[in-house]
């Protein structure tokens, strides 16, 4: 009732408001925007429920993102008509002139560089050309692509070398709107782009403006090149689709650790589910690499480990199982040392930590706390890799909740009289636990980084990329997706992992870390896809499953828990504008823009400035050593749709896919 009675108010408002006109077609006229307000008001109020539905973040037809909506704040384009509402906003170039004016005043945000009337003056005028600027960055220490006036920017760089090379007049120098400059993909914080485009109008007519353009730049940016376009081009809008790359180490697609918590249950759901020799043919190529590591690698230096420490060092890398095979003490002597409860190794280096099964457990347990368990009861309940941010740069995984020993360090530097005094023996303990520790932690990274992945396994991955070609549902490959949402289909044209490796580092070459290029080119990509297609990859090869059956489903309406591996690899390879160079191009008498032609110098600058910077970051953080660490011992049911078992495995669980 109070919704009819809503609607009858409105209209008969409307009808009032047209009898007072004085003339026939203003009656008319009045009586159409009646209309339309009435109709406004009617589709406000479908969705006006309850106060209380809408604070509950219901999402009412009617209400805005969450439900929330407020019926006084109405949209004038509703209200007034689409015409009306444009016809009634001030000139585009009155806007620019108020803008230009604020930023005189110092009011208005400040780009570029400000030059005095009399230098402007003093310059004498070039034509400006529409062009399109071909370049490629490395992300690092720059606030993403997009200019900004308080912020380190690959625009702000770029616009400022213009300035500085004399392709934008001082005139111009100020704002970036003045030579109509337009990014064609916007990268995130640290994100790099091998190859990339702005269009803009620019004064070219010097042969060496590029020369000039770079010289001005830091080696992280560069300019390939410059062409005349169409006066019309944007870059934006005549993109067709884009090529990415990502770097990942080839010791990501090693088997999980026999000790950890997923090779167990791998070997477990084999066995019931009769696939043991299945299981085994898939991972026939790496079968005994972790055990030749314990022999050759691990060995020679727990041989040098005292025996007091030594069971706490295995525990904290290999897990307590592995330990209590291996280590020499006896069991009373293990348990009179854990339940001392005196030890700085046990407190600082955490090596009693149980949860800690694998080789990278003393990396992580130096790593920042994570928010403590109370706290994170307070948030949304999500798996630890799953982030609500758009920035597809950021880790993939969070740090596993602190150890009890983290506890004790974090209570100690708030209350430093908690910790009890140092004894010279457990002082001289906890020396020996640390230096222990940290040899065969490096024992175990030289192993991974010695690790030269088969072509056998390539075959593997590669078999499994070609299973994203073509056109797909990816509701589980990003988030906040439905099966039935139409926008969750999206095109592949080809994912192709480089046979070639890619060797890093500095040294010998035995000693460089050995990573894998895998490209991806797409029409178009939605929040976390390439990531979380990659991370079902890998996580597909290194635990040996039957790759056919577990993509196919992962298409379908099952919600698929599907990690998303670290962004560091990411990086934008070339966009691609295949119609403008097919129709316009050749119709104008204007150059392809085709990036083939700098294949030489892009290829040194992804060496030099991208791919370094990945390597030189994982080994300081150990991003991708983190991230499947977390996963080979997250002891829960939702990965385990790699084991033989596929998606019956993970029952009991509440899977998260692309809807949730």
């Amino acid at each position: 009732m109070e919704h009819s009675s809503a609607i009858m108010q409105d209209a008969g408002k409307a009808i009032d408001g047209s009898a007072r006109n004085e003339n026939e077609s203003n009656k008319a006229e009045g009586s159409r925007r009646g209309g339309q307000q009435n109709n406004c008001s009617q589709r406000k109020r479908k969705g006006e429920f309850s106060n209380a539905g809408r604070n509950q973040g219901s999402r009412g037809r009617g209400g805005g993102r969450g439900g929330h909506h407020d019926d006084n704040k109405r949209h004038k384009k509703g209200d007034m008509g689409r015409g009306e509402y444009f016809a009634s906003q001030p000139d585009k170039r009155q806007k620019t002139s108020d803008s230009r004016e604020k930023r005189e005043d110092g009011k208005g945000p400040q780009y570029g560089t400000q030059f005095s009337k009399e230098e402007i003056d003093a310059e004498e005028r070039k034509p400006k050309r529409k062009v399109a600027v071909m370049i490629g960055y490395s992300g690092t220490g720059y606030k993403g692509m997009q200019i900004s006036p308080s912020e380190k920017t690959i625009e702000g760089d770029l616009f400022n070398a213009f300035v500085a090379a004399g392709a934008i007049s001082k005139a111009n120098a100020d704002d970036p709107k003045k030579a109509s400059l337009v990014r064609c993909a916007r990268t995130d914080k640290g994100v790099h782009a091998a190859g990339n485009m702005i269009s803009l109008k620019l004064i070219v007519e010097e042969d060496d403006i590029v020369q000039k353009i770079n010289d001005a730049l830091s080696p992280q940016i560069r300019v390939w090149g410059i062409e005349r376009t169409i006066g019309s081009f944007s870059c934006y809008q005549a993109c067709d689709s884009r090529w990415y790359e990502y770097l990942i180490p080839s010791h990501a697609f090693l088997p999980p650790h026999p000790s950890s918590w997923l090779a167990k249950k791998l070997e477990d759901f084999a066995d019931e589910a009769g696939d043991r020799k299945g299981y085994e043919s898939r991972q026939a190529e790496v079968k005994g690499f972790w055990e030749r590591v314990d022999e050759e690698a691990i060995k020679p230096v727990l041989e040098t480990v005292d025996e007091d420490i030594r069971f706490g060092v295995i525990k904290a890398l290999q897990g307590e199982d592995e330990a209590n095979a291996k280590a020499a003490k006896t069991e009373a002597d293990v348990e009179q040392t854990t339940k001392a409860g005196k030890s700085v190794g046990e407190a600082d280096d955490a090596p009693e930590v149980e949860d800690e099964k694998t080789e990278e457990a003393a990396i992580i347990i130096n790593a920042p706390a994570a928010p403590s368990k109370s706290e994170a009861d307070k948030e949304d309940p999500k798996l630890p890799f799953e982030s609500s941010k758009a920035d597809d740069t950021t880790s993939a995984t969070t740090a596993p909740p602190p150890s009890e020993s983290e506890g004790v360090q974090s209570a100690a530097k708030k209350e430093p009289t908690a910790q009890p005094q140092l004894t010279p023996e457990e002082f001289d303990r906890q020396t020996r636990l640390r230096a222990a520790t940290k040899r065969l932690r490096q024992a175990y990274i030289t192993a991974k980084r010695q690790y030269r992945i088969p072509q056998q396994r390539i075959d593997r991955i590669q078999a499994a990329l070609d299973k994203f070609v073509g056109t797909a549902n990816y509701h589980n490959y990003t988030i906040q997706k439905t099966w039935r949402d139409p926008s969750a289909k999206r095109h592949i044209k080809s994912f192709v992992a480089n046979r070639t490796p890619v060797l890093i580092g500095e040294g010998p070459e035995k000693e460089k870390s050995e990573w894998l290029s895998l490209k991806v080119h797409g029409q178009s990509f939605m929040m976390h896809q390439i990531r979380k297609m990659i991370g079902m990859i890998t996580l597909l090869v290194r635990c040996g499953s039957e790759i056919n059956n577990t993509m196919h489903g992962s298409f379908g309406s099952e919600k698929y828990s599907i990690p998303k591996v670290p962004g560091l690899g990411l990086l934008l390879e070339r966009p691609v504008f295949d119609s403008y160079n097919n129709l316009q191009a050749p119709k104008h008498d204007r150059e392809k823009l085709e990036f083939g032609k700098y294949e030489k110098e892009l290829e040194a600058f992804k060496q030099r400035e991208i791919y370094q910077r990945i390597f030189r970051e994982e080994e300081e953080k150990n991003e991708f050593g983190r991230f499947f660490n977390h996963i080979d011992n997250f002891k829960e049911a939702y990965f385990l749709y790699v084991t033989s078992k596929g998606l019956e495995a993970t029952k009991g669980a509440v899977r998260l896919g692309g809807g949730e």
